[in-house]
Parts: C-alpha cells; structure tokens; sequence
C-alpha cells in the first residue's frame, strides 16, 4: 500500500482543515517544504499536496510554495487544488511535479480527463472524487453533484484514468477512521488505483485499509498530531 503524507497549502502555509471548512483551520508550519522534507527523510517515497487557495479560485495559487516542496525533496509529489486547464497541469508538470489531480473538471467535464490522460498519459493524472454520503461534491467542497462516486469512478476508467483520490469528506480532518466499506467497494467495483483520503487517525486504520485491499492511503492529521509514526507505517505497509 502506497502511503502519501498531505501537505495542505493555504497562503504559502502548511494548514489542516476540519471537513473542509475555511474558517477551521490550524496551522502547523510557516515553511511547507521543511515539512516535506521532514516527511522524505521520516521514509515518504510519495507526496500529496493541496492548494486550499487554489480550491476555491480555481487557479493555482500557492505556486511559489509548490515550487520550492519540490526542490527540496527528489521523491514524487501529486497536487491537487483548482488545476482546471491544460494550462495549468502543463505549469504543475513544469515545476517537476510528478501526478496532477483534477476534481470538480472531472464531474463537470469528464470528457477534459480522457484529451489530458491521453496528452500526459495515465501516470500524470489522477481523478479527485470527494464524496459526501456518496455523491460528488464539487467547487472546493461548496457544492455536492447528481453524480454518485461509483459512476464518476466508472467513467474515468472508460477515459483511461488509473488512479482516484477518493475523499469522504465527513471524515476528512475528524480523525474518525476513514469509510473502509466505500473505499472498499470502489476499489472492487473499478478495479482502479483507490487511494483513500480522510479520516485515518492512527496505525490500526492503516491496518484496516491495508487488509482491505486499498492500494493507497493519505495521512494528515494524524501525522501532524503524532498519532501515526511515519518510519513505522511505511516499514509496515509500504516493504
């Protein structure tokens, strides 16, 4: 199992946020890309990075911080976070960023994955599908979509897509434990890379999703509030 430690970015900080909202924020370091490679030498071998700001503008924002995570650590690196262009994945890739994942463009317009899957190929895109009771919610988390994951799932796979970061946003930053049954579900039903966002809180829910067969889980909280040994993890699951 792939584990990816998030670094969330808001005004060039590393923040955490508490189901998604804006106004819950708590902010863990002034120097993102000290964290980054904190978590490069604690034995990461993938990173994940959001840009909040870049979230709700639908641009990409913190683009200076994204710069200087990726000079200083030489071990893959995905981000997501208002890239809705094939300007803006063209500008992420440039900066050495090695996966772009696109949410609200897939539900509103999934046709965009299939042209970048086939422009960038399947390693450089991924689908973000955050789900709230299982529909897709859209715009930063604003807004939930008619569309349920499985069928947004399914689809991006007919596109070419190979990897989903699936989010169950009522769990994101409570530290409740992730939804395994969802996540197991998709991961049967698509047959795609699933990696599992929100919720993990300690090392028995990486446990829980590893045998489970989830092939990818992202940490946060529980990194950052000691609940989870990193070194630990990846020895556990990751050898």
């Amino acid at each position: 199992m792939q584990l990816y430690p998030a670094i969330d970015m808001k005004n060039g900080k590393c923040v955490r946020l508490r189901q998604g909202a804006f106004k819950d924020i708590t902010v863990y370091s002034e120097h993102p890309e000290e964290i980054a490679a904190l978590w490069q030498e604690k034995g990461a071998t993938f990173l994940h990075l959001v840009d909040l700001d870049g979230a709700l503008a639908g641009r990409s924002v913190n683009e200076e911080t994204i710069k200087k995570i990726v000079s200083s650590v030489n071990i893959p690196v995905e981000i997501g976070g208002g890239i809705r262009s094939e300007e803006a994945i063209k500008n992420m890739l440039a900066l050495g960023v090695k996966r772009v994942i696109i949410g609200t463009k897939a539900v509103e317009e999934p046709e965009f994955l299939k042209d970048m899957v086939e422009k960038f190929g399947a390693d450089a895109i991924a689908a973000g599908v955050d789900a709230k009771d299982g529909m897709v919610a859209i715009q930063g988390w604003e807004q939930v979509s008619t569309v349920t994951a499985t069928d947004l799932c399914l689809k991006m796979k007919e596109y070419g897509v190979k990897h989903i970061i699936y989010t169950d946003i009522s769990r994101d930053g409570m530290l409740s434990g992730p939804n395994i049954p969802a996540t197991k579900k998709l991961t049967e039903e698509t047959g795609l890379d699933i990696i599992a966002s929100g919720g993990v809180s300690c090392m028995e829910d990486l446990q829980a999703l590893y045998d489970a067969g989830i092939s990818g889980a992202i940490m946060g909280k529980a990194l950052y509030e000691k609940r989870v040994d990193l070194e630990e993890a990846v020895r556990r699951f990751e050898k």
